[in-house]
């Protein structure tokens, strides 16, 4: 595992850093890294979506988050569940038909896609249409192989209990990283899982705890398990939010936004294992040593995924934009094995 002390952000509140995290930009709706990784990579099982995120936020930017933006709409994200729902409770809707059997339901979806296409055919563009047309398609293919890929009865009762599978506080969050394996296993490209309630302005200590003790085991047992299925190597893990939290507490036993110093760690898939990056100021409120923007966050990520940031452009409105901005981002190099 590496872990990175020395991320900064442009700004401190929610929703900008969010999507600042998630697309490298606050101001304006771009593609999301997911998204990004998609279209430079390209996707490993027709039949299940590339790009899968669970229990995502509803507010702090929404589905941009996890939007294609202006790329082509096969590369958006697919969301299972969302924030605050008990992901055993979920069910993925609109996948299978009580009413028709496979080959009527292909007889449906063509004629629904040829009058879409027609209709997409008179306008220059349409990213609407063309995702209905992209999503319909996949929804189709899906029916079979995304239950199968999250179905957890699959598993040994060993491996549900070593991801807290079963009750108390890590069942939610433990069946979101089994999930994620399964679909990691299966193919799909980019996952990622969601733990809400990090901000503490107050109740600092028992709310800390409680989120700790959330997410802990299922973390560990996430790399655990990748690793004995000889898929850590291949698969890079990261974990950590928008930004920090101030060093001083106030009077509510809580915290404040600090967006000027805060960690993450990373694991796996071509990352130095027990390494310290960047440092903080002696008070923990500013990044001094190898500070590290998202921008940089990106293109390392991209980096260790094989893709080259500065190579990775899309060319909208004019010109080629890529996921890691115009401010000369740079690969993170010492803590690429």
């Amino acid at each position: 595992m590496c872990l990175i002390n020395s991320l900064w952000t442009d700004v401190p509140n929610h929703p900008q850093a969010f999507l600042m995290m998630h697309t490298g930009e606050f101001r304006f709706a771009r593609p999301s890294m997911g998204a990004w990784s998609l279209y430079g990579l390209g996707t490993q099982n027709q039949n299940l979506p590339g790009f899968v995120t669970i229990n995502p936020p509803n507010n702090l930017g929404g589905s941009q988050n996890y939007s294609s933006g202006f790329l082509p709409a096969i590369y958006q994200g697919t969301a299972i569940g969302r924030e605050g729902q008990k992901i055993a409770d979920t069910r993925i809707g609109n996948i299978t038909s009580k009413h028709l059997p496979g080959s009527l339901q292909r007889e449906q979806l063509d004629l629904v896609q040829s009058l879409n296409r027609d209709l997409l055919g008179r306008q220059q563009v349409n990213a609407e249409i063309e995702g209905v047309i992209e999503s319909y398609e996949l929804a189709f293919r899906m029916q079979d192989a995304l239950p199968q890929a999250l179905d957890l009865t699959k598993e040994s009762k060993d491996t549900l209990d070593s991801y807290g599978i079963g009750g108390g506080p890590t069942d939610n969050f433990g069946r979101q990283c089994l999930m994620a394996r399964r679909l990691a296993e299966s193919g799909v490209r980019f996952i990622e899982v969601t733990h809400a309630n990090w901000d503490q302005h107050n109740g600092l200590k028992n709310n800390l705890t409680n989120n700790c003790k959330a997410i802990d085991q299922p973390l560990g047992a996430l790399l655990a398990d990748l690793e004995s299925r000889d898929m850590l190597k291949d698969t890079l893990v990261m974990w950590g939010g928008e930004f920090g939290r101030t060093p001083h507490v106030k009077q509510k036993d809580g915290r404040d936004h600090n967006g000027t110093a805060y960690s993450m760690w990373m694991a796996g898939g071509g990352v130095k294992g027990g390494l310290r990056y960047g440092a903080s100021d002696e008070f923990g409120i500013k990044a001094v040593e190898n500070k590290v923007h998202p921008h940089d966050m990106h293109a390392t990520i991209l980096h260790l995924l094989g893709l080259d940031h500065e190579k990775l452009t899309y060319r909208y409105g004019g010109r080629d934009y890529k996921l890691t901005g115009v401010g000369g981002a740079r690969v993170i190099d010492d803590i690429i094995a």
